[in-house]
Protein backbone atom coordinates (compact mmCIF):
# COMPACT_ATOMS: atom_id res chain seq x y z
CA UNK A 1 0.00 0.00 0.00
CA UNK A 2 1.14 3.71 -0.62
CA UNK A 3 2.75 5.46 2.11
CA UNK A 4 0.13 8.57 1.38
CA UNK A 5 -2.65 6.90 2.43
CA UNK A 6 -5.00 8.28 4.71
CA UNK A 7 -4.64 7.46 8.69
CA UNK A 8 -7.85 6.64 9.41
CA UNK A 9 -7.41 2.85 8.46
CA UNK A 10 -4.19 2.62 9.92
CA UNK A 11 -5.74 4.19 13.21
CA UNK A 12 -8.75 1.48 13.35
CA UNK A 13 -6.06 -1.23 13.24
CA UNK A 14 -3.97 0.08 15.78
CA UNK A 15 -6.85 0.12 17.85
CA UNK A 16 -7.82 -3.09 16.99
CA UNK A 17 -4.10 -4.56 17.67
CA UNK A 18 -3.49 -2.85 21.09
CA UNK A 19 -4.18 -5.64 23.00
CA UNK A 20 -2.01 -7.74 20.92
CA UNK A 21 0.75 -5.28 21.26
CA UNK A 22 0.58 -4.81 24.53
CA UNK A 23 0.55 -8.82 25.24
CA UNK A 24 3.94 -8.42 22.96
CA UNK A 25 5.29 -5.56 24.64
CA UNK A 26 4.84 -7.49 28.52
CA UNK A 27 5.96 -10.99 26.93
CA UNK A 28 9.36 -9.82 24.69
CA UNK A 29 11.69 -12.01 25.99
CA UNK A 30 8.91 -15.06 24.69
CA UNK A 31 8.65 -13.32 21.27
CA UNK A 32 11.74 -12.71 20.52
CA UNK A 33 12.98 -16.23 21.15
CA UNK A 34 9.07 -17.99 19.80
CA UNK A 35 9.79 -21.30 17.57
CA UNK A 36 7.55 -19.94 14.61
CA UNK A 37 8.28 -23.27 12.65
CA UNK A 38 6.44 -25.40 14.93
CA UNK A 39 4.45 -28.10 13.29
CA UNK A 40 0.88 -27.12 11.90
CA UNK A 41 -2.25 -28.18 13.82
CA UNK A 42 -3.81 -31.38 12.72
CA UNK A 43 -6.75 -30.77 10.36
CA UNK A 44 -4.99 -28.11 8.68
CA UNK A 45 -5.81 -27.17 5.05
CA UNK A 46 -3.31 -28.01 2.93
CA UNK A 47 -2.35 -25.60 0.34
CA UNK A 48 -2.22 -26.83 -3.63
CA UNK A 49 1.42 -25.65 -4.43
CA UNK A 50 2.33 -26.96 -0.20
CA UNK A 51 2.37 -23.20 1.13
CA UNK A 52 2.72 -25.10 4.97
CA UNK A 53 6.06 -27.23 4.25
CA UNK A 54 8.75 -26.41 7.02
CA UNK A 55 10.42 -22.62 6.75
CA UNK A 56 13.04 -22.28 4.02
CA UNK A 57 14.68 -19.05 4.28
CA UNK A 58 14.39 -17.08 1.18
CA UNK A 59 16.33 -14.18 -0.12
CA UNK A 60 15.82 -10.80 1.73
CA UNK A 61 16.37 -8.69 -0.80
CA UNK A 62 13.01 -6.88 -2.50
CA UNK A 63 10.96 -8.75 -5.05
CA UNK A 64 9.16 -7.31 -7.92
CA UNK A 65 9.51 -10.14 -10.59
CA UNK A 66 6.88 -12.88 -11.69
CA UNK A 67 7.47 -16.28 -11.70
CA UNK A 68 5.93 -16.64 -14.98
CA UNK A 69 9.51 -14.46 -16.93
CA UNK A 70 9.07 -11.00 -18.50
CA UNK A 71 5.33 -11.85 -19.37
CA UNK A 72 3.74 -12.81 -16.13
CA UNK A 73 1.39 -10.54 -13.93
CA UNK A 74 1.29 -10.84 -10.36
CA UNK A 75 -1.88 -9.32 -8.78
CA UNK A 76 -1.64 -9.11 -5.40
CA UNK A 77 -4.32 -7.90 -2.64
CA UNK A 78 -3.91 -6.13 0.64
CA UNK A 79 -5.12 -5.36 3.47
CA UNK A 80 -7.77 -7.84 4.24
CA UNK A 81 -9.62 -10.43 5.03
CA UNK A 82 -12.65 -8.42 4.77
CA UNK A 83 -16.15 -10.02 5.10
CA UNK A 84 -17.88 -7.54 2.38
CA UNK A 85 -15.01 -7.64 -0.26
CA UNK A 86 -12.88 -10.50 0.09
CA UNK A 87 -15.45 -12.87 -0.99
CA UNK A 88 -16.41 -10.45 -4.50
CA UNK A 89 -12.73 -10.65 -5.08
CA UNK A 90 -12.43 -14.68 -4.67
CA UNK A 91 -15.51 -14.90 -7.07
CA UNK A 92 -14.16 -12.55 -9.44
CA UNK A 93 -10.64 -14.30 -9.34
CA UNK A 94 -11.93 -17.48 -9.95
CA UNK A 95 -14.16 -16.66 -12.80
CA UNK A 96 -11.29 -15.28 -14.67
CA UNK A 97 -9.19 -18.47 -13.13
CA UNK A 98 -6.72 -15.87 -11.69
CA UNK A 99 -4.27 -16.77 -8.91
CA UNK A 100 -3.10 -13.66 -6.84
CA UNK A 101 -1.26 -13.11 -3.67
CA UNK A 102 -3.39 -11.98 -0.58
CA UNK A 103 -0.87 -9.90 2.08
CA UNK A 104 -3.37 -9.94 5.37
CA UNK A 105 -3.43 -7.78 8.55
CA UNK A 106 -2.81 -9.89 11.33
CA UNK A 107 -5.98 -8.78 13.28
CA UNK A 108 -8.15 -9.43 9.86
CA UNK A 109 -7.17 -12.74 9.47
CA UNK A 110 -7.58 -12.99 13.25
CA UNK A 111 -11.13 -11.95 13.12
CA UNK A 112 -12.64 -13.77 9.65
CA UNK A 113 -10.54 -17.21 9.85
CA UNK A 114 -12.99 -18.51 7.44
CA UNK A 115 -11.73 -16.34 4.51
CA UNK A 116 -8.37 -16.61 5.28
CA UNK A 117 -9.25 -20.51 4.72
CA UNK A 118 -11.00 -19.60 1.48
CA UNK A 119 -8.42 -18.06 0.07
CA UNK A 120 -5.73 -20.80 0.65
CA UNK A 121 -8.64 -23.36 -0.85
CA UNK A 122 -8.67 -21.52 -3.96
CA UNK A 123 -5.15 -21.88 -4.64
CA UNK A 124 -3.79 -18.21 -3.70
CA UNK A 125 -0.86 -17.51 -1.77
CA UNK A 126 -0.62 -15.29 1.48
CA UNK A 127 1.62 -12.54 2.45
CA UNK A 128 2.40 -11.18 5.86
CA UNK A 129 1.25 -7.15 6.11
CA UNK A 130 1.71 -7.01 9.79
CA UNK A 131 -0.37 -6.82 12.65
CA UNK A 132 -1.64 -3.47 12.53
CA UNK A 133 -0.82 -2.08 9.45
CA UNK A 134 1.69 0.74 11.01
CA UNK A 135 3.36 3.16 8.22
CA UNK A 136 6.18 3.78 10.43
CA UNK A 137 7.15 1.05 11.34
CA UNK A 138 10.53 1.77 9.59
CA UNK A 139 11.12 4.29 12.17
CA UNK A 140 10.05 1.89 15.33
CA UNK A 141 12.98 -1.00 17.04
CA UNK A 142 14.16 -3.37 16.04
CA UNK A 143 11.97 -5.52 19.08
CA UNK A 144 9.10 -3.34 17.71
CA UNK A 145 9.13 -4.35 14.03
CA UNK A 146 10.02 -8.62 15.35
CA UNK A 147 6.63 -8.17 17.49
CA UNK A 148 5.00 -6.73 14.28
CA UNK A 149 5.66 -9.62 11.90
CA UNK A 150 6.30 -12.40 14.05
CA UNK A 151 2.85 -12.36 15.55
CA UNK A 152 0.87 -11.31 12.27
CA UNK A 153 1.96 -14.58 11.22
CA UNK A 154 1.30 -16.24 14.23
CA UNK A 155 -2.24 -15.03 13.60
CA UNK A 156 -2.28 -16.26 9.82
CA UNK A 157 -0.55 -19.38 10.57
CA UNK A 158 -3.74 -20.24 13.35
CA UNK A 159 -6.40 -18.61 10.62
CA UNK A 160 -5.59 -20.34 7.79
CA UNK A 161 -5.41 -23.87 9.37
CA UNK A 162 -1.51 -24.19 9.48
CA UNK A 163 -0.37 -22.67 6.25
CA UNK A 164 2.51 -19.84 5.95
CA UNK A 165 2.90 -16.99 4.22
CA UNK A 166 5.49 -17.15 1.46
CA UNK A 167 5.87 -13.27 1.40
CA UNK A 168 6.33 -10.16 3.82
CA UNK A 169 4.98 -6.61 2.41
CA UNK A 170 6.00 -3.88 4.72
CA UNK A 171 2.88 -1.24 5.30
CA UNK A 172 3.64 1.52 3.08
CA UNK A 173 6.69 0.15 1.79
CA UNK A 174 8.60 1.19 5.39
CA UNK A 175 10.37 -1.97 4.81
CA UNK A 176 14.36 -1.66 7.13
CA UNK A 177 16.90 -3.74 6.24
CA UNK A 178 16.09 -6.13 9.88
CA UNK A 179 13.05 -6.48 8.94
CA UNK A 180 13.77 -7.98 5.69
CA UNK A 181 16.50 -10.54 6.73
CA UNK A 182 14.16 -11.39 9.77
CA UNK A 183 11.29 -11.99 7.65
CA UNK A 184 13.69 -13.68 5.07
CA UNK A 185 14.90 -15.46 7.63
CA UNK A 186 11.19 -17.16 8.77
CA UNK A 187 10.76 -17.81 4.72
CA UNK A 188 8.89 -14.72 3.65
CA UNK A 189 10.49 -12.85 0.88
CA UNK A 190 10.19 -9.20 1.00
CA UNK A 191 7.61 -8.22 -1.95
CA UNK A 192 7.27 -4.67 -3.19
CA UNK A 193 4.97 -4.02 -6.19
CA UNK A 194 5.36 -1.92 -10.01
CA UNK A 195 1.91 -0.61 -10.41
CA UNK A 196 -0.15 0.82 -7.34
CA UNK A 197 -3.68 1.52 -8.35
CA UNK A 198 -3.60 4.20 -5.74
CA UNK A 199 -7.52 1.91 -5.08
CA UNK A 200 -7.69 3.84 -1.43
CA UNK A 201 -8.03 6.87 -3.17
CA UNK A 202 -11.09 6.03 -4.90
CA UNK A 203 -10.22 7.05 -8.30
CA UNK A 204 -12.94 5.55 -10.16
CA UNK A 205 -12.65 1.92 -11.70
CA UNK A 206 -11.61 4.00 -15.00
CA UNK A 207 -8.47 5.25 -13.72
CA UNK A 208 -7.24 2.20 -12.49
CA UNK A 209 -7.46 0.20 -15.46
CA UNK A 210 -6.07 3.04 -16.90
CA UNK A 211 -3.06 3.23 -14.21
CA UNK A 212 -2.54 -0.50 -14.77
CA UNK A 213 -2.60 -0.32 -18.94
CA UNK A 214 0.07 2.54 -19.09
CA UNK A 215 2.41 1.13 -15.83
CA UNK A 216 2.50 -2.38 -16.58
CA UNK A 217 5.10 -2.08 -18.51
CA UNK A 218 6.98 -0.99 -15.73
CA UNK A 219 7.05 -4.29 -13.62
CA UNK A 220 4.47 -7.35 -12.98
CA UNK A 221 3.33 -6.90 -9.56
CA UNK A 222 -0.06 -4.75 -9.28
CA UNK A 223 -1.03 -3.54 -6.04
CA UNK A 224 -4.89 -3.73 -5.12
CA UNK A 225 -6.56 -3.54 -1.95
CA UNK A 226 -9.91 -5.87 -0.40
CA UNK A 227 -10.03 -4.25 2.71
CA UNK A 228 -9.81 -0.41 4.46
CA UNK A 229 -12.40 0.79 2.80
CA UNK A 230 -15.10 0.77 0.44
CA UNK A 231 -13.88 -1.64 -2.88
CA UNK A 232 -16.14 -1.71 -4.89
CA UNK A 233 -14.42 0.18 -7.61
CA UNK A 234 -11.66 -2.15 -7.24
CA UNK A 235 -13.62 -5.11 -8.06
CA UNK A 236 -14.91 -3.25 -10.89
CA UNK A 237 -11.18 -2.28 -11.94
CA UNK A 238 -10.18 -6.04 -11.51
CA UNK A 239 -13.18 -7.30 -13.76
CA UNK A 240 -12.51 -5.16 -16.80
CA UNK A 241 -8.08 -5.85 -16.17
CA UNK A 242 -8.32 -8.74 -15.74
CA UNK A 243 -9.01 -10.07 -19.22
CA UNK A 244 -7.76 -7.31 -20.91
CA UNK A 245 -4.05 -8.38 -19.66
CA UNK A 246 -5.52 -11.88 -21.14
CA UNK A 247 -5.88 -10.09 -24.10
CA UNK A 248 -1.92 -8.70 -23.83
CA UNK A 249 -0.95 -12.29 -24.05
CA UNK A 250 0.04 -11.97 -19.90
CA UNK A 251 0.65 -14.70 -17.99
CA UNK A 252 -0.52 -14.86 -14.56
CA UNK A 253 1.64 -15.69 -11.66
CA UNK A 254 3.22 -15.05 -8.02
CA UNK A 255 6.13 -13.19 -7.24
CA UNK A 256 9.54 -14.63 -7.20
CA UNK A 257 10.46 -16.22 -3.84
Amino acid sequence: MAKHKGRAWHSRLLAAALGVTALAAATSVWTAQADTTARPPQGRVSAPDAQDRPVVKVKADIAHASDRGDRGVNITIDDGPDPVWTPQVLRLLKDQGVKATFCMVGTQARAYPDLVKAVVADGHRLCNHTVSHDTTMDTKSEAYQRQQILDAERMIIKASGGVRSQYYRAPGGAFTPYSRKLAASHGMRPLGWNVDTKDFEHPGAATMVATVKREIANGPTVLFHDAGGERSETVAALREVLPWLKEQGYAFGFPVR
